[in-house]
């Protein structure tokens, strides 16, 4: 098992960071008129969960404020994954696209309900 020493280190974390970027590069063809709402919106979320991982992972001294960090990784996702279906509802990205993003988003929710469920697993032992 690999020594985990910072967040950068988490699968989850690098998954994460992973897909916000595949979502920086196509949300850069959307049209202009969705500048301010969808693609801005699409961005913040994928991005705002890789910052809730960071913050969880210095958290994990107090395992409430880990679990809450962890949560609201979990609500940063789903609301990327609600982008992800407006995105190919209006033709802004192909479904093989779509399919593969949303399975990405699918996977990283899975390896955060798992850290939810076993905080002792991620904690700092006082």
């Amino acid at each position: 098992m690999k020594l985990i020493k910072s967040h950068r280190d988490l699968d989850v974390y690098r998954h994460s960071f992973k897909a916000s970027m595949k979502i920086f590069e196509i949300t850069i063809k959307f049209p202009k008129e969705e500048r301010y709402s969808l693609t801005d919106q699409m961005r913040r979320s994928s991005r705002s969960l890789c910052a809730n991982l960071a913050e969880a992972w210095r958290k994990r001294i107090y395992p409430a404020a880990f679990t809450a960090k962890i949560n609201d990784s979990k609500a940063e996702t789903c609301e990327t994954q609600t982008w992800l279906d407006l995105s190919v509802a209006c033709g802004y990205i192909s479904k093989p696209v779509y399919s593969k993003l949303n399975k990405d988003y699918d996977n990283i929710l899975g390896k955060l309900v798992n850290m939810r469920t076993h905080p002792e697993k991620w904690s700092i032992k006082k």
